[in-house]
């Protein structure tokens, strides 16, 4: 079960994460610290200074989860997607395989 996902950051060449959801649900699942695995991924980021594509899936637009531990997922989820962004230079949201720009880098490096 993969959970150090901090350690694959540093490196050479663009790093894609695909997903954050499945690295979120091996921590829970695991009863891991999900603040600290957070906290410990967007430093590694920070100094990282090739690029990083992210993937996360949106849970919070939906129906609210039956389950405290659906409910506790959806809420991890948005803190967790809500941090990346904020860190983020450039945030796209994909709805039926069209790109929304959310956040637009103040220089773009990547042309859609």
């Amino acid at each position: 079960m993969p959970l150090d996902l901090a350690a694959a950051v540093p490196g050479e060449g663009i790093l894609l994460i695909d997903c954050l959801t499945l690295w979120l649900t091996n921590l829970m699942l695991g009863e891991h610290d999900i603040a600290a695995g957070r906290a410990r991924l967007l430093e590694a980021l920070e100094v990282r200074e090739r690029p990083v594509i992210a993937v996360a899936n949106e849970v919070g637009e939906g129906i609210v989860p039956a389950t405290p531990l659906g409910r506790a997922f959806r809420d991890e989820q948005g803190m967790l997607n809500q941090a990346m962004a904020r860190a983020a230079t450039t945030v796209i949201k994909m709805v039926a395989g069209i790109p929304l720009m959310v956040k637009p880098a103040p220089e773009p490096r990547i042309q859609l």
